[in-house]
C-alpha cells in the first residue's frame, strides 16, 4: 500500500497544504488549509471502479495502466 503526505505550508501570501510539488489553492489561516487537507485525505481512503487511467509522466510519455480502485493510500496531514 502506498502512502501519501499533505504538509500544511505557507504559500502565496497565506496558507496551503501541499502534495509533492502541487499546492492546493490558498487559505487565510494554517486551521483552514489544515482542515482542508484532512477533508482531501479522506477522500483518498473512498473505493472507487476500478478503470483504466492516462497520465503524462515527467519525460512527456503517456503511460496507460489499470488503477484498481480499492487499493487506496494511506494518507497523512503533516502540520
Amino acid at each position: 500500500m502506498s502512502e501519501i503526505t499533505y504538509r500544511i505550508v505557507e504559500h502565496d501570501g497565506g496558507w496551503a497544504y501541499r502534495l509533492g510539488d502541487t499546492y492546493s489553492e490558498t487559505f487565510a489561516s494554517a486551521a483552514a488549509a489544515r482542515a482542508a487537507a484532512v477533508r482531501a485525505s479522506r477522500e483518498q481512503k473512498v473505493s472507487d471502479e476500478t478503470a483504466w487511467i492516462e497520465y503524462e509522466i515527467s519525460a512527456g510519455e503517456w503511460v496507460t495502466e489499470r488503477a484498481d480502485g480499492h487499493d487506496r493510500p494511506e494518507t497523512h496531514v503533516e502540520g
